[in-house]
C-alpha cells in the first residue's frame, strides 16, 4: 500500500467517499431537486400555509431545542452548576423555543391555544387513566 493510500485510509477519505456515494444513491431524486422543492413550496402556499414561516419555525426549533439540551447536557454530564443563572439561561432558551412555536402557529394560521387544546385532547385519549408505559409504547392506529 502506498503512503498516500495509507494516509487516506487513516483519515477515512476512502470510507467517506464510499459512504457519500451510498448516501447519494439512497436519496430520492426529488430530495435532490431544487425545482421539486420550489414546486412544493408553491403547493404548501396554495394550501394556506406560509412556507417561509414554516421553514423558519422548523429550523429555528431545532436550533433552540439544541441550545436548551446543551445546557442540560453540561449540567448532567459535565458538572455545570445548576444555579439561578443556569435556570435563567434555560428559561431564556425556552422563550426562544416559544418564539419559533409562535412562528409555526402563524405559518399554519392557528393559535397556541388551539395547539394546546389539540395536544390535551390527544393525550387524554392516549392516556385516559394517566400515563402508562403500555399506552406509550403501543399506540393505536392514527395516534400521532
Amino acid at each position: 500500500m502506498e503512503e498516500n493510500e495509507k494516509i487516506e485510509r487513516f483519515y477515512g477519505t476512502a470510507r467517506l467517499e464510499d459512504y457519500t456515494r451510498f448516501v447519494d444513491e439512497v436519496t430520492s431524486k426529488d430530495t435532490k431537486s431544487h425545482s421539486f422543492f420550489k414546486e412544493n413550496l408553491d403547493i404548501v402556499k396554495e394550501k394556506g400555509v406560509q412556507p417561509s414561516r414554516l421553514l423558519c419555525a422548523a429550523v429555528g426549533l431545532a436550533g433552540e431545542v439544541g441550545e436548551f439540551n446543551e445546557i442540560i447536557k453540561k449540567i448532567l454530564y459535565q458538572g455545570k452548576e445548576l444555579n439561578e443563572d443556569t435556570i435563567l439561561h434555560m428559561k431564556r432558551e425556552l422563550g426562544d423555543v416559544m418564539w419559533y412555536v409562535a412562528q409555526g402557529c402563524m405559518a399554519l394560521n392557528t393559535t397556541i391555544d388551539e395547539i394546546i387544546d389539540m395536544n390535551e385532547e390527544k393525550l387524554k385519549e392516549r392516556f385516559p387513566d394517566g400515563f402508562n408505559k403500555q399506552s406509550s409504547e403501543n399506540r393505536k392506529e392514527g395516534d400521532v
